[in-house]
C-alpha cells in the first residue's frame, strides 16, 4: 500500500458548478485539509447569510471586482488582490459592493464537506427551497447562522 501523500488536482471544467439567482459557485474541493470554492456575484449581490464557523478559518481572495464584508461590527471594502481571513467564531457576511460585480476564491481550513450546503443555498436563492431547511444542518456544515439585519450598514 502506498502511504505517500497524494496531491489533489482539479483541472478547469472538472469542478461542479451551482447557479445562484445572482451568481455562481464553482465547487472545487470538498472537505479534507481544505474546502475551496470560487464565487462570482452580480453587482450588489449578497454572497451568504450572516454566519460564523466554529471549527474553520475562512479565507477570501478577491480575484476581481469589489467585495463588501461585515466582520463582526466592522464594514470592510476589499478590491482585487485583497485577502480576508475570518477566524472561527467571528460573525461575518459578504457580497459584491453596490454597483460592483465580484469574483472571489474562498477556502475553509480545516475543510468541511459543504457541497450539500452550497447546493441548498443555491436552491434557496432561486426560490426553490426555504431558508428554514438549512437550520437543522448548521452543525453538519459548520455554518451557524446569526441575526444581522441590514448587514451592509453599521449604526
Amino acid at each position: 500500500m502506498d502511504h505517500r501523500p497524494h496531491p489533489l488536482v482539479v483541472q478547469p471544467g472538472e469542478a461542479a458548478t451551482v447557479s445562484l439567482a445572482d451568481g455562481t459557485f464553482e465547487l472545487l474541493v470538498d472537505g479534507g485539509a481544505v474546502s475551496a470554492s470560487r464565487l462570482t456575484l452580480a453587482a450588489g449581490a449578497d454572497g451568504a447569510p450572516p454566519h460564523h464557523h466554529q471549527r474553520s478559518h475562512e479565507v477570501f481572495y478577491v480575484l476581481g471586482g469589489t467585495m463588501l464584508f461585515r466582520l463582526g461590527d466592522e464594514l470592510v471594502t476589499v478590491t482585487q488582490g485583497g485577502v480576508v481571513i475570518v477566524p472561527p467564531g467571528l460573525t461575518h457576511v459578504f457580497g459584491a459592493a453596490e454597483g460592483e460585480t465580484a469574483d472571489v476564491y474562498v477556502v475553509l481550513s480545516p475543510g468541511i464537506e459543504r457541497f450539500g450546503y452550497f447546493e441548498r443555498l443555491a436552491a434557496i436563492s432561486r426560490g426553490e427551497a426555504e431558508f428554514a431547511s438549512l437550520i437543522p444542518e448548521q452543525e453538519r456544515y459548520d455554518v451557524h447562522f446569526d441575526d444581522v439585519p441590514a448587514w451592509r450598514h453599521v449604526a
